[in-house]
């Protein structure tokens, strides 16, 4: 049987699509780069696309929702999937910037029980559930202290025993929190305080005393490099950015957990996407507990469900006991800030706009 010329060409079109993009179907992904990104592929983009044959593509972000907002509110929406900061997710989800997602939707843990239960407290909102937990924590170069070490967080903040420039996000968020821990106010207060005019004021002038020493990042890739060319001796950094300068590229550096803000991210679907259904999928798997702990394998990043912490063992490369490396670790809570994502949800503009007004001081 012939078949006619509209059907040949068809097929011919077909065919031509999938030779040039290697799949009929795309979702882009938007991560933060570096050592993060790259464990995302291997834990989580490159299976979902042999088992799915959706091919993934993925841009590079510093995180926030102006990118989202303005591909929104244009109605030019070429990101699918963001990773995010659980803040960010609770705000874009409110501002109907990102696609509700059931919970229920969400596969079980692998005994059965249900994703609303597995999830731990606080990673979850109405636009989808947690991914990883990671910690924002301030590290050292040890060859940069020979003698007396930093062990606090109020060393971050002593110019006179430890000389020498610090390196901070240019953000105000974990940055107010330090500073109030490092001036002494106990962790189950920091947000209380945070929340008066005294308490803010009092934060920024912790941070006026190192202002001048501070070396601003935005790019998590950012603080291991500069421990490394002693363009700063010590500097706030995700946990698994250190972790991996640590134990594959054998820095000499030193992380300090005490006064580590913990938080939680997620994979947030982008309004209005015109892949909302393989977005979905996408969802579905990333977030499934054998594949949180998977991340694990590449950084140390913990899963946001009670069934994927059971399934942490060691780095892939080095088969390093990723345990002790995890934020969620118990020898690593001993003063942990757990970041609160709804404080920081209600308040991020004002507050971004004094941070703002601040630096240019």
């Amino acid at each position: 049987m012939k078949t006619s010329p509209v059907v040949r060409r068809a097929l011919a079109l077909a065919c031509l699509a999938l030779a040039v993009g290697g799949s009929a179907e795309t979702l882009t992904v938007v991560s933060w780069g570096g050592s993060y990104e790259q464990a995302s592929r291997k834990a989580i983009l490159e299976p979902f696309s042999r088992e799915t044959g959706i091919e993934i593509r993925v841009e590079v972000y510093n995180g926030g929702l102006a990118q989202v907002r303005a591909q929104v509110e244009t109605g030019n929406v070429y990101w699918d999937i963001v990773d995010l900061e659980m803040a960010d997710a609770a705000r874009g989800c409110d501002e109907g910037l990102l696609e509700y997602v059931d919970i229920d939707d969400l596969a079980p843990a692998p005994d059965g029980t249900p994703a609303a239960e597995d999830f731990f407290e606080g990673t979850v909102t109405d636009c989808g559930g947690g991914l990883l937990f990671y910690s924002t924590i301030y590290a050292y170069n040890a060859d940069s202290f020979p003698g007396d070490k930093p062990s606090t967080i109020d060393d971050f903040f002593d110019l006179d025993r430890f000389p020498g420039r610090r390196g901070m996000r240019r953000a105000p968020q974990v940055n107010l929190e330090f500073a109030l821990l490092a001036d002494g106010v106990p962790v189950e207060e920091v947000y209380d305080t945070l929340g008066t005019a005294a308490g803010m004021s009092r934060a920024f002038r912790k941070l006026d005393t190192i202002k001048d020493d501070i070396v601003w990042w935005e790019a998590g890739a950012q603080p291991p490099q500069m421990l490394a060319d002693r363009e700063v001796v010590m500097s706030t950094a995700y946990n698994g950015r250190i972790f991996n300068a640590q134990i594959v590229e054998n820095q000499p550096f030193v992380v300090i957990w005490d006064g580590q803000v913990l938080d939680s991210g997620t994979m947030g679907i982008v309004a209005e996407t015109p892949n909302l259904e393989i977005a979905r999928q996408f969802v579905r798997y990333a977030t499934r507990s054998e594949v949180q702990a998977a991340v694990g394998r590449y950084i140390s990043y913990s899963p946001a469900r009670h069934s994927g912490t059971e399934l942490i063992s060691t780095h892939l490369a080095t088969g390093v006991d990723m345990k002790q490396h995890m934020p969620t670790s118990p020898q690593n809570l001993k003063r942990v800030l757990y970041n609160d994502w709804e404080w920081w949800s209600d308040h991020a503009d004002d507050v971004n706009e004094r941070f703002s007004a601040w630096l240019a001081r």
